[in-house]
């Protein structure tokens, strides 16, 4: 059984202000290989959404995305609610101007 994706807004906000971050700090490929990253991932949670770690959060899984990023996500039924994307390092982003 393949479960549906849902993608909450702050997860696609966080998402799009990081690719815009890697896209001006460390050019196209890179921003290109980490949404590849992502989709990947979120196609694994398709069929094994287990995979995650569970967190203190109530009914909270995470997934390692990069070494400073982790996806944040609920199982609700059929679906897997993708709700955040944290970024695990002391170095904030800082939107380009």
């Amino acid at each position: 059984m393949a479960y549906e994706i849902v993608r909450k807004k702050r997860f696609l906000n966080k998402l799009t202000y990081l690719l815009v971050y890697l896209e001006h700090e460390w050019g196209d490929k890179v921003a290109i290989d980490f949404l590849n990253n992502i989709d990947k991932k979120v196609d694994a949670l398709k069929i094994h959404p287990y995979i995650g770690a569970l967190t203190g959060i109530r009914n909270t899984r995470s997934i390692h995305i990069t070494k400073h990023n982790r996806l944040f996500y609920k199982i609700v039924g059929n679906k897997v609610i993708i709700i955040n994307l944290y970024n695990t390092s002391k170095r904030t982003y800082r939107p380009p101007m």
